[in-house]
């Protein structure tokens, strides 16, 4: 398989740099452009200035404008702006790329698949669905939420073994989520703010669509109430994330780890280069997972999410665990970069 050329929209910020570190390892991809707003015309060394190191072959890319005529590449990686990428990825998908985004601009259309390579790898069909739609030869392809990730993968191994009647967050989220610009250090060092705009909607609606069924071309959202309180905490990386959840059937506690421990997926079938072994791992030690401890762990850095704490509550089927994944990587940069492995595998791109 030759290598397939990736273009990074917005690869001078916080999670395009991410993008740039992990493609730059990845022996599928090769970066083939990187585009900017404030920086274009730059190198890619002189947009990083202060902020990072590029990788050494990368170095003398030239940042380039947003434009499906300036990009020469396979596959196209947006990291854009909300508002910019409403405007900006369509037009990458009608002149012909694919786009995976992080963005949350097109999550909520019923024909763009909002996934997770574990868990509905099978809403990938609403790729044809959406090019007839709207007449494109290209198409989107969303990833969910950085909080929603370390939610939802959990939230899938028990509802496939128990039913999961309803679920509770709690987040605690790293500074890095909101940039870095995002959120003042004089109002987060020795503070929690009980607050971020916007959030708590997307924890809430989004699972719903990864959980659900697809059926004539559509997704049935799964049939679970879902409440989320989302706050920032005074932590660089990993969002740490307190989940309760009702099961339609009892369990013990150890049948519960089990059920978490051995969950996986299609990519971990198909030995993607991006997938670890084990996507869930889960912790006995009382005081684990921890941001600072554990949000590499695993084979594949930052895409493992880690579980602890799993105990019942005293509501009958009511279960409480901690649960915590890597924001920049397994939140965004790395489960889109594990999709594109994903549509390169089952032959919905070209290579």
């Amino acid at each position: 398989m030759g290598r397939v050329k990736a273009a990074i929209l917005g690869a001078t910020g916080m999670v395009g740099q991410i993008y740039v570190e992990l493609l730059a390892d990845n022996p599928w991809f090769e970066i083939s452009a990187v585009t900017g707003r404030s920086n274009v015309g730059k190198t890619l060394e002189d947009a990083y200035m202060g902020k990072g190191n590029v990788p050494a072959m990368y170095k003398s890319l030239e940042v380039l404008p947003s434009d499906p005529a300036k990009i020469d590449a396979d596959i196209v990686f947006s990291c854009l702006p909300t508002s910019a990428a409403r405007e900006i990825e369509p037009k990458f998908a009608q002149a012909g790329f694919p786009v995976i985004s992080d963005a949350s601009a097109h999550r909520a259309w019923h024909d763009v698949p909002l996934i997770v390579p574990e868990i509905n790898p099978e809403h990938l069909n609403l790729i044809e669905v959406q090019k007839k739609n709207r007449g494109w030869d290209g198409f989107i392809v969303t990833t969910p939420n950085c909080t929603t990730v370390g939610f939802v993968m959990p939230l899938k191994a028990l509802m496939d073994r128990y039913g999961i009647k309803y679920a509770n967050l709690v987040s605690m989220q790293a500074v890095s989520g909101a940039g870095y610009n995002g959120v003042p250090s004089m109002a987060i060092l020795g503070n929690i703010i009980p607050y971020i705009n916007g959030e708590e909607e997307k924890v809430v609606e989004e699972p719903k669509k990864i959980l659900g069924r697809l059926k004539d071309g559509k997704v049935i959202p799964a049939d679970i109430l879902i409440d989320a309180t989302c706050t920032r905490a005074p932590t660089i990386v990993g969002h740490l994330e307190v989940i309760q959840v009702e099961l339609m059937e009892d369990a013990g506690i150890d049948d519960v780890k089990d059920t978490l421990s051995s969950f996986s997926g299609l990519p971990q079938m198909l030995e993607l280069p991006s997938a670890p072994k084990k996507p869930i791992h889960v912790f006995n030690e009382p005081d684990r997972p921890q941001p600072r401890l554990d949000v590499d762990f695993g084979d594949v850095k930052g895409m493992v999410v880690t579980i602890g704490r799993i105990r019942k509550s005293n509501k009958p089927r009511n279960y409480t665990f901690i649960s915590l994944s890597h924001n920049l990587i397994r939140g965004a940069a790395g489960t889109a970069i594990l999709t594109a492995e994903l549509l390169i595998a089952t032959r919905r791109l070209n290579s």
